[in-house]
Order: C-alpha cells, then structure tokens, then sequence
C-alpha cells in the first residue's frame, strides 16, 4: 500500500516563507514525476509546480521565481519551498506522484493535502 504523507503547512505573513515536503512510502518500485497541487475556497484545483525523475521542473506562472521544487530520490520525497508568499497563495497544497508499486499497476496518488495561509 502506497501513502504520500505531506508536512510543512501553516500559517505565514505576507513576504515569508514556507517549505512543504511530501515523502512516499510503501512498496515502492519506481517514482516518475511528482507534483504540486493547490485548491483555494470555491476554485478549481490548480497545478503549481512539477518535477520529472530526471529533474526537469516547470511551475505556473504566478509562483515562477518563488517557488522551487526539489527531490530526494533516495527518500522517496519531495519539497517545496516557497519564498515571498503572497496572501493569494493561501490554499490546501496537495501532493501528488505518478508511481509505480511492486507487483500493483502505475497509476497516480495524492496527499493528503496541508493548509497553507498567507496573511496580508
């Protein structure tokens, strides 16, 4: 059985900073791309940044130059970190990774979500 367990939510004013993680455990075989979601109140879910298994990264570009995602292959996880939050930035951040289990069909999972609120 796979989990993606994030961490690193919370609460910050307008201008700091906040470094999210999310680590994959369970049988594991391969980890493609991974990602970060975010939903406000009443919107849509919105893709924030992602990260492929060889290290190419792409954001949206509201987050560019602020945001960078990160992984650590070797622990199965990855990071977030977001610099100069912005009140519109407050949303549940959600991890998601394209994984393939052992003996179980690649498919993807998602976190559980962390609340993060930028207050002006």
């Amino acid at each position: 059985q796979v989990q993606l367990v994030e961490s690193g939510g919370g609460l910050v004013q307008s201008g700091g900073s906040l470094r999210l993680s999310c680590a994959a455990s369970g049988s594991i075989l391969s980890i493609y791309a991974m990602a970060w979601y975010r939903q406000a109140p009443g919107k849509q879910r919105e893709l924030v940044a992602t990260i492929t298994d060889s290290d190419n990264t792409g954001y949206v570009d509201s987050v560019k130059g602020r945001f960078t995602i990160s992984r650590d292959n070797a622990k199965n996880t990855v990071y977030l970190q977001m610099n100069n939050l912005k009140p519109e930035d407050t949303a549940v951040y959600y991890c998601n990774a394209d994984i393939r289990p052992i003996g179980r069909v690649r498919r993807d999972y998602w976190g559980q979500g962390t609340q993060v609120t930028v207050s002006s």
